[in-house]
């Protein structure tokens, strides 16, 4: 009895590093998740989900009341397309194994990697849908009071699931921007640079509201119905834009990575409203609340893209010039007789290609930039590989979204009917009002 008990404990000691090995080697087959790092990306998509309130409420103040519930309801639903659109085709486009142009693999996220070690898909999914849903938002503005929604909701598809892809790819999927060392940190150009263009081919194309030009050429303002709305949009899309700029840290191993892009995230937009003001004040003889308040949009959009390459000085500066380039900006368009009720041209397309160029201007190898920028003695190597990509990705936008409004128009209809716009789209596209009890009926 003795011995056997001997024979079944040796028998025990001599299995134990075989089950030792299975149970270590299986461990070793399933992913290890960083959860400081997963937890940083997850609360940056809350961020820059939220900023579709502040675009929302920035939006809908500068619309006149008869449009107010029309503008929210695009801010929602394209949202929602843009997840649909970004799950189904998008993250396969931007992110699947592919070539230089497009990814290909990954559709509905079958088969999908992780775009970002240490962190689970859905996590890096969220992160990169929201910035989908901004750069489709983007054109709600600009084509404000008068496209119709149906209309809209098709665009917000298309620019999700197929445009914004294919530009996110070329520069941060591994495509021939890439390849190239062309830096785009958290989108100037990638996000708010098609977001901009797009909304300038919708703007274009669908031409001006009824009244905001006289036979003669001259501008005329069509005011919006709600400033104070449009002053908590904007301190909410600031306050999401630390998402937005920090988050494309991708992880918190560097905090003072972080912490400069937070720095310059502040930095920036306060120079550019300071000098937006100024220069409306000097033009207009008041102080004018609208533009300052575009004017910190266009700081926050001009330092997306150097955010993390630049020092605070040089921040300084780009906030500044995209101050003052966002009120160069809005009297071209009213000279080109585009319509553009936000402000959304200036904002994101102008600023957005400023600020890409200015990583050539002002960019630090040390800080992580590709090379010197050419006030830093890198001359013009990393400066004209910035403006290549600057022309390259709002090239192709401009044409694809030419080709998708076009479509749309021959199809469904791009504008609504002369009268539904003097009535108003909340209650011919809706069937509501915005402000219940109120007379709200205008003829302009």
């Amino acid at each position: 009895m003795q011995i056997l008990k001997i024979a079944i404990a040796a028998l025990g000691l001599l299995c134990l590093p075989a089950f030792g090995q299975d149970e270590v080697g299986s461990a070793a087959t399933e992913p290890v998740f960083n959860a400081l790092d997963t937890l940083w990306i997850l609360l940056a998509a809350f961020l820059v989900f939220f900023m579709q309130a502040g675009f929302g409420m920035l939006e809908a103040g500068l619309v006149r009341s008869k449009n107010a519930a029309n503008i929210i309801m695009k801010n929602l639903l394209d949202f929602c397309f843009a997840a649909l659109g970004y799950f189904i085709f998008g993250y396969a486009i931007m992110f699947g194994a592919g070539n230089l142009l497009f990814g290909t693999s990954g559709w509905f996220l079958v088969g999908a990697e992780s775009a970002v070690e240490g962190v689970p898909l859905e996590a890096v999914w969220l992160f990169n849908a929201v910035f989908a849903g901004t750069a489709a938002t983007i054109v709600a503005g600009a084509v404000a009071e008068r496209m119709r929604f149906v209309s809209y909701l098709a665009y917000s598809f298309l620019i999700s699931a197929f445009i914004y892809p294919v530009v996110g790819h070329w520069v941060w999927g591994g495509g021939w921007l890439a390849e190239l060392n062309f830096h785009d940190f958290a989108g100037s150009t990638v996000v708010h640079g098609v977001g901009g263009m797009s909304a300038l081919v919708g703007a274009w194309m669908l031409g001006a509201r009824f009244g905001r030009f006289s036979a003669d050429g001259a501008s005329n303002v069509i005011a919006g119905h709600n400033m104070p709305l449009v002053g908590i949009g904007v301190f909410i899309l600031w306050f999401g834009w630390f998402g937005f700029n920090a988050g494309s840290t991708l992880g918190f191993g560097d905090p003072q990575l972080v912490a400069r892009v937070a720095l310059n995230t502040t930095l920036a937009p306060s120079t550019a409203a300071i000098a937006a003001m100024l220069i409306a004040w000097i033009w207009f003889g008041k102080p004018d609340l609208t533009i300052a308040l575009n004017g910190a949009l266009a700081g926050l959009v001009g330092i997306t893209a150097p955010c993390a390459v630049v020092g605070p000085q040089a921040a300084l500066l780009i906030g500044a010039v995209a101050g003052v380039l966002v009120v160069l900006g809005i009297d071209w368009l009213n000279r080109l007789r585009i319509d553009d009720p936000i402000g959304a041209v200036p904002v994101h397309a102008l600023c957005g290609i400023w600020g890409t160029i200015a990583v050539g201007l002002f960019g630090q190898a040390v800080l992580g930039s590709p090379a010197n920028g050419l006030f830093y003695g890198g001359g013009f190597g990393q400066l004209g590989i910035q403006c290549l990509g600057v022309l390259a990705c709002l090239s192709f936008t401009g044409i694809a979204m030419w080709v998708v409004f076009k479509v749309i128009d021959v199809t469904i209809g791009l504008r609504v009917s002369h009268e539904t716009e003097l009535r108003g789209l909340d209650i011919d596209e809706h069937g509501m009002e915005s402000y219940g009890g109120f007379q709200i009926f205008i003829t302009e």
